[in-house]
């Protein structure tokens, strides 16, 4: 898994428990299946609505579309949604996008601070080869 992009959302490294890992390492395998049907090109809608099926195939639960209270000082202002929440476990950012940017990145942070989860995977499917789109985003607080 080394080839694959890790961020600290705080700096100091602390890795999640091996259960959450092994899950984390299903979906990527789930998402790379989705890449070598379809291939980069399509909407971020088309690969997720494939990694859903993927995902089911798999056993894997989740949800989709999952609404986030956005807060600011105790009151809420507003609700973002998920595109994947695995397993109540993992948050899944799906983009196709022709670079992932520092922003997507902190939009994974903002969803895992919002949740109180520790891991996120951002995936980006507009590459060539997915291990190269794919992000992992661990949450220390």
């Amino acid at each position: 898994m080394s080839s694959i992009n890790r961020q600290d959302a705080k700096g100091a490294k602390t890795e999640p428990a091996d259960e959450l890992d092994r899950l984390a390492h299903s979906i990527i395998g789930a998402a790379i299946e989705v890449h070598r049907a379809l291939g980069p090109g399509f909407l971020e809608s088309s690969y997720e609505n494939a990694l859903a099926i993927e995902l089911v195939l798999r056993g894997i639960s989740f949800d989709t579309q999952c609404p986030v209270p956005l807060k600011y000082k105790e009151r809420t202002i507003g609700l973002h949604r998920l595109d994947f929440v695995v397993a109540e476990q993992i948050i899944l950012v799906l983009k196709a996008v022709e670079s992932v940017t520092l922003v997507h990145k902190a939009q994974v942070i903002a969803y895992l601070r919002a949740t109180g989860l520790k891991l996120g995977l951002l995936i980006n499917f507009n590459v060539p080869v997915l291990k190269n789109g794919i992000h992992r985003i661990i949450f220390s607080s």
